[in-house]
């Protein structure tokens, strides 16, 4: 089913816009006749806006961004006193791509009668289960632009922790990929054509000039064959992680790694503690925003713990003591989860830990940003200065016999 967008004239003789959902144009402009309104124009959203004119069916931005930033301008235009679907309406307006398409079918069925958080359930990929709970919270209690408000931050916390990093990692991550690439390069294209001059020269060559010949021709020789494996492997190990047993190897080995496991734990820990903050914050009981904590979470070790906890709670057990059985959770988050708890200060307390968490994560992946680069580079600079020795080795043997 389609979204449309249409102008047209309803039975007052006003104009009006809006969207409609259809199989087909012929099937929404009977839709929109049977409910009075003579349509003037009907665009199909995904290419045209609301508005007419043209727009890209894609956008640079990710989803998540997007629905971060509509968040923020959706509560401050309802707090200003804009209409809920005029609010809708500008979001739209200002975005692209599959994200404009879902928020002008949440449009769509809000018009229809359905409650924002009903409309924002429909498209799960997009819209995760905390959100949704937020704003069933804050419509049931009246307080929706205050609970946006509240989302707005969290989303901007929550995007600030995955970013710093993965800004972290883009640079060594570049000098590996063209550093590899500028390897392969030499080996295959500029080293053969050389190496065969010089053995035609010499009868024995250096060491490090046969090393990097080997290398070569193995490369000219099986490198169809080595690409092959390579992508095979690759391939293999992309379906064995999305397998359950795969994906519980790949988070647990992840968070037992020396350097980046304990930077692990602490993003998700983080994570986990500002959703539980936000949830209780907008008035929703602790078990509940446990259980959203635990679907909003990719890691599945955390997922599994927060579940366990999750059914200790319910049972009437401390959550401090759910939290220490799991085994996962830092001494400190167990600590803070029971100071709050006691002192009716949780929200305030696990803010606290996020914020205390996220900025020791940014500060940890900086210093391992900051030992990968001169690492990298060093590596790098062995490798080529290992390919001019085995060059220039046998061209300066060369010189001295004649």
């Amino acid at each position: 089913m389609t979204v449309y967008a249409y102008t047209g004239v309803g039975s007052d003789s006003q104009t009006v816009r809006g969207t409609i959902a259809a199989d087909t144009p012929r099937q929404a402009r009977d839709q929109l006749r049977a409910n009075g309104v003579r349509v003037r124009k009907l665009d199909e959203c995904s290419i045209k806006s609301t508005g007419g004119g043209w727009r890209p069916n894609f956008s640079l931005t990710s989803t998540k961004v997007q629905w971060s930033t509509a968040v923020h301008e959706l509560a401050m235009m309802l707090h200003a006193g804009i209409p809920m679907l005029d609010a809708l309406d500008t979001i739209t307006d200002q975005n692209t791509g599959s994200f404009r398409t879902a928020v002008l079918g949440v449009r769509d069925k809000v018009a229809a009668g359905s409650s924002l958080a009903e409309a924002l359930a429909d498209r799960p990929d997009l819209f995760d289960a905390a959100s949704v709970h937020m704003v069933e919270v804050g419509e049931n209690s009246g307080t929706l632009d205050s609970v946006l408000t509240q989302l707005a931050d969290f989303k901007r916390k929550q995007l600030n922790l995955r970013d710093s990093v993965t800004t972290a990692m883009v640079y060594p991550l570049f000098l590996v990929f063209f550093g590899s690439a500028a390897g392969l390069f030499l080996m295959t294209w500029v080293l053969p054509p050389l190496l065969e001059n010089l053995q035609e020269t010499m009868d024995v060559l250096p060491f490090p000039t046969r090393v990097a010949k080997a290398i070569s021709d193995a490369l000219l020789a099986h490198g169809w064959l080595i690409s092959i494996t390579v992508i095979v492997a690759i391939g293999a190990a992309v379906i064995a992680l999305r397998t359950p047993g795969g994906r519980r190897f790949w988070d647990r080995t992840m968070l037992k790694l020396p350097i980046i496991g304990p930077m692990a734990v602490k993003q998700g820990v983080a994570r986990i503690a500002m959703i539980i903050a936000t949830l209780s914050r907008s008035g929703v009981e602790l078990t509940r925003a446990v259980d959203l904590a635990e679907r909003s979470t990719g890691n599945v070790i955390f997922k599994k713990a927060l579940s366990e906890c999750g059914d200790r709670i319910s049972a009437g057990e401390e959550v401090a003591d759910a939290l220490k059985q799991s085994g996962v959770f830092p001494p400190l988050a167990v600590r803070v989860f029971s100071v709050g708890q006691e002192s009716g200060k949780l929200d305030e307390m696990l803010f606290r830990l996020a914020d205390d968490y996220d900025a020791q994560v940014a500060t940890s992946s900086a210093r391992l940003t900051a030992l990968l680069e001169p690492v990298l580079i060093l590596f790098l600079a062995a490798m080529v200065g290992f390919l001019l020795l085995a060059t220039i080795l046998p061209i300066l043997e060369a010189g001295n016999v004649q």
